[in-house]
């Protein structure tokens, strides 16, 4: 039954993946995808990897592209299920633990999009299940396929560290403490660090330059307000306000239950990470790969309540509790999944919770207006030309589309598109997008309006909102050895 359910979400979501366009954040990937490293500026390496695998499999298709998201988020579901079972729920635990996950706002969002968030989501609810099984069997020898996971953690999202902090917390404050003595887990975390070593040595290589990228996206998330109300958006952001008092059972379950004593390390895995994304001014959604152990947990939980109840008490809170995971389907698929038309009213109740939609908007529209401006130029001055992006999404574009249309490979100072440079030889004429017009004033060069940013639907986002302008300069008074420095930016 939760294989089935599982492969039922697939289908729907391959299915609605097809819709709008590739988000921003996917056009990185999908440039880095083409340019395999043992890491990049804004992300480890997987994620890239694993692009490389799907553009192999199928092109440049959107709804290909995205097809490891939707598989992962459907296994995250099936791992809900298999938590609450190993815990000792039923059945109908089971099914409640996967529904509860499949309805998570967070899980339906990335499970449309093809982001690292992805699949680091997947990874914390893999391990969760590996600590659980762990716990029911004593046996060190799972201290191995954890820190494997661990290891693919790492190459996922550097984020898995507060994982392991909940891990380790959990194992000096539980029973576990005695199997430091093991082996098994020393092995464990041997296995973790050689996986993640090549990674390791590239940081070393270029400087830890993840550690600038993170302490500028940080500073700026603090700036304009996307870290305040962590604790208050925990309540609905992540897991739907529907499932609330699921999870909650969960947490309380595990952390004062005498039937769940076993299973305390569940509750480090939640505060732990929990303290530390608050103590640091992390995003709310940081939290979000935690909730599915909670949710099977509280599933678990509730289906021991109900069998000290009366029937027909038990019967009237299992039609509630399904009520709730109809609402919270309903509520989430509204806000997360994309279904709506553009600029319908479903869209716009999207928008108000959510603006990654929006952010698929317009990518073709603004590279075919960037292919205008180019072939407009002379054919002895567009041997000369290149593109100049302000930002990752801009940069992804022109590479992903611009080939069909004549456009050189883009050029941008933005994370890993430094280390590219900018041609051999560099170019003498430059097509600017991105830039402010107050700042392209004071570039060194001649530069003047050439066309603006727009799109057939009218959506407003980052790039028609902040940035519309597109510029030529040429004349520059700068050699580009002593400019490319000046233009490294991280976003």
């Amino acid at each position: 039954m939760l294989l089935a359910l599982a492969c039922l979400r697939l289908l729907l979501q391959v299915l609605l993946d097809r819709h709008y366009g590739f988000h921003r954040d996917e056009l990185a990937v999908l440039a880095d995808a083409r340019h395999l490293a043992w890491g990049y500026v804004a992300y480890p390496p997987l994620t890239p990897f694993i692009g490389r695998i799907e553009l192999a499999l199928f092109g440049t298709s959107l709804a290909g592209f995205r097809f490891f998201s939707a598989l992962a988020q459907c296994v995250a579901m099936l791992l809900a299920g298999l938590i609450a079972r190993d815990m000792g729920g039923h059945r109908g635990a089971q099914l409640v633990a996967a529904l509860a996950v499949a309805c998570m706002p967070f899980s339906l969002l990335v499970g449309s999009e093809f982001m690292y968030v992805t699949f680091d989501f997947l990874w914390w609810v893999l391990l969760a299940w590996l600590v659980v099984r762990l716990l029911n069997s004593g046996n060190p020898r799972w201290w191995l396929a954890i820190g494997l996971v661990v290891g693919l953690g790492m190459l996922t999202r550097y984020t898995m560290l507060f994982c392991v902090a909940g891990l380790a917390a959990g194992v000096l404050a539980t029973p576990l403490r005695r199997q430091l003595a093991s082996a098994w887990l020393w092995g464990g975390v041997a296995l973790s660090l050689l996986l993640f070593l090549p990674n390791l040595l590239w940081q070393i290589r270029h400087d830890f330059v993840y550690l600038d990228f993170i302490r500028h996206i940080h500073a700026r998330d603090v700036r304009i307000g996307r870290a305040d109300g962590f604790f208050s958006q925990q309540l609905y952001v992540n897991a739907s306000l529907f499932t609330l008092p699921l999870w909650l059972a969960g947490l309380g379950f595990v952390m004062w239950s005498k039937d769940a004593v076993r299973y305390r390390m569940l509750a480090w895995l939640f505060l732990v990470p929990l303290a530390l994304f608050a103590l640091g001014q992390g995003r709310a959604y940081y939290m979000a790969p935690t909730y599915p152990m909670l949710l099977a947990a509280g599933a678990v939980a509730g289906e021991r309540w109900l069998a000290d109840l009366r029937p027909g008490t038990a019967r009237s809170l299992r039609i509630v509790t399904g009520v709730l995971l109809a609402m919270a389907a309903v509520s989430s698929a509204a806000v997360a999944l994309p279904l709506a038309p553009v600029n319908s009213v479903g869209w716009r109740i999207s928008r108000a919770v959510q603006d990654d939609f929006a952010e698929q908007i317009g990518w073709r529209q603004l590279v075919a207006r960037v292919a205008s401006i180019y072939h407009a130029l002379p054919a002895g001055e567009r041997a000369q030309t290149g593109v100049l992006a302000g930002n990752y999404g801009e940069a992804g574009a022109i590479d992903l589309y611009g080939p069909a249309l004549g456009l050189p490979a883009a050029i941008s100072g933005v994370n890993s598109w430094w280390y590219r440079g900018y041609g051999n030889p560099p170019p003498t004429t430059l097509i600017v997008l991105g830039a402010d017009p107050k700042a392209i004033r004071k570039a060194p060069a001649d530069c003047t309006p050439a066309g603006r940013i727009s799109n057939r639907q009218g959506v407003q986002n980052e790039e028609t909102r902040y940035h519309p302008e597109i510029f030529v300069c040429r004349h520059l008074r700068i050699p580009w050895r002593r400019l490319w420095p000046k233009l490294r930016s991280f976003g």
